[in-house]
């Protein structure tokens, strides 16, 4: 019986992992490769998974939904969604740089945040949104299929762009945005490419989170689950490398969750807060890896330019 436990409990991590794991790449997509520092990340992430919920759950008299749409078509339509949400955000921002669009950004999500705690008409407000099914009748084990398929898949299409003509610009832009801009190339155009692109991952993270837990909230989108804990994975994970983003989700998400258990642990009259203490830990051990690795577990790596290795 406690072996079954286990893997039970091992099943729900890995599906938060592999979720995360989508999110992280979005961002790897925006710093990594661009170096553009979006603190809002749990907007996109609420927008995602707002969305789906709504275009997939049955009729509802409190908020607006009953479209019963399709598992696929829900995640398409958060995507369809985030997109000109994105462009506006990265329109408005595409002129600021790294401390001031952190405060842009931070700001925007909670504000989005926000709209869906006020809003009840659309999203049931403190309440919430019930009653998200699994696709196809699935358990914890088969949604851990579908949400490795889309971690395979968003990997694949992220790599192919770091190594593709597109990849390169992000990350001379990233480097020295002078020089790109010297050599013809529309660094505006190029950022605003690479934030909503990123954003729509980070939605379509949104939306399988919504189908696993079945049930959201203004809570779970709040900066510590939404942004910190992602930027956390890639900075530990190692920014710019793909295989690092999900690497560190992996690793970062088992640390967290073994925190909860440390901090069981520890008498409440010394830690104050369980949650507090839990964001210390994790606080200590990014510090810890900024120091010893500073690029990551996984730093980043040049894609060969065209013709290399070939005689």
């Amino acid at each position: 019986m406690e072996i079954a436990g286990l893997i039970a409990y091992a099943i729900f991590l890995l599906n938060l992992v592999g979720i995360y794991a989508i999110m992280v790449l979005g961002l790897n997509m925006q710093w990594g490769m661009t170096g553009q520092f979006n603190i809002g990340v749990a907007g996109f992430f609420a927008v995602g998974a707002y969305t789906t919920a709504i275009l997939t759950t049955e009729p509802a008299a409190n908020w607006l939904g009953g479209f019963e749409l399709p598992f696929l078509l829900g995640l398409v339509g958060a995507v369809v969604v985030c997109w000109p949400i994105a462009w506006v955000v990265g329109r408005i921002t595409a002129g600021l740089r790294t401390d001031y669009l952190a405060i842009a950004t931070i700001g925007i999500a909670e504000i989005i945040r926000l709209f869906f705690l006020n809003e009840g008409w659309l999203s049931n407000g403190t309440r919430g949104i019930p009653g998200i099914d699994k696709p196809f009748g699935v358990g914890n084990l088969g949604y851990l299929l579908i949400v490795l398929g889309f971690v395979a898949l968003t990997y694949t299409l992220v790599e192919i762009a770091r190594r593709s003509p597109w990849g390169r610009v992000l990350r001379a832009i990233r480097d020295n945005e002078a020089a790109t801009a010297a050599s013809g190339k529309n660094v505006a155009q190029f950022r605003l490419q690479a934030f909503v692109v990123g954003a729509c991952i980070m939605a379509l993270g949104g939306g399988l989170y919504a189908h696993f837990v079945g049930f959201i909230s203004p809570e779970a989108f709040r900066p510590l689950y939404g942004t910190f804990l992602v930027w956390v994975m890639l900075i530990a994970g190692g920014s710019g490398n793909n295989k690092g983003a999900v690497l560190g989700a992996l690793v970062v998400w088992l640390i967290w969750s073994s925190t909860e258990m440390l901090a069981g642990l520890v008498p409440t009259a010394l830690i104050g807060s369980e949650s507090a203490f839990r964001v210390f830990l994790i606080g200590v051990l990014l510090q810890i890896i900024l120091v010893s690795r500073p690029q990551g577990l996984l730093p980043e790596t040049r894609p060969p330019m065209p013709g290399e290795g070939k005689r």
